[in-house]
């Protein structure tokens, strides 16, 4: 009697143990004590941050140096006085870039190219440091920042981040 007894405990403790670890190891799927104490809720929630943060730095490097046109920025003109250097024949590249702005040097290299090759293209960096009213007025969020005007000074198209060259030359072909 006192085995039988002591069988049936062992067996409701093992029984106990297994639905314990069934619930520790599907826990948002069996209510129970796991689903409770968080562990599960803390997992899950980290699973939806990942995912989150994975699909916002996927957008921002699908957008990032892609040149594009913004809604207001047809009806925006800029001269060569507001600029600091005369404007292109054909058209002007405008690069807005700080100091301390590492893809702003190879934005140089690669705007300067540019120009270099297509003529009648102009190359003019802006300080955004010490250009603030500008920066404001164009609404210039971070460095590098490129504009594309056509002959009249008019933006044809923007970029945020590094353009590559062969997005900035697309985009020269409509701005000339």
């Amino acid at each position: 009697m006192v085995q039988a007894r002591h069988g049936s405990i062992t067996r409701r403790l093992v029984s106990r143990a297994f639905d314990d670890g069934v619930r520790a190891v599907t826990g948002a799927m069996l209510p129970g004590r796991v689903c409770h104490t968080g562990r599960v809720t803390g997992l899950i929630l980290c699973l939806v941050v990942l995912v989150v943060a994975g699909g916002f730095g996927a957008l921002r490097k699908a957008r990032d140096g892609r040149l594009r046109v913004r809604g207001g920025d047809g009806a925006v003109r800029l001269t060569g006085a507001e600029l600091g250097a005369p404007l292109g024949a054909r058209a002007t590249l405008v690069q807005f870039s700080t100091s301390f702005c590492q893809p702003c040097r190879a934005t140089r290299r690669t705007l300067a190219e540019v120009a270099g090759m297509v003529e009648g293209v102009a190359h003019v960096e802006v300080d955004a440091e010490s250009q603030l009213e500008l920066v404001r007025r164009l609404e210039v969020l971070r460095t590098p920042t490129v504009l594309v005007l056509d002959a009249s000074g008019r933006v044809v198209r923007r970029a945020a981040g590094q353009p590559r060259r062969a997005d900035v030359i697309a985009a020269l072909g409509e701005a000339v």
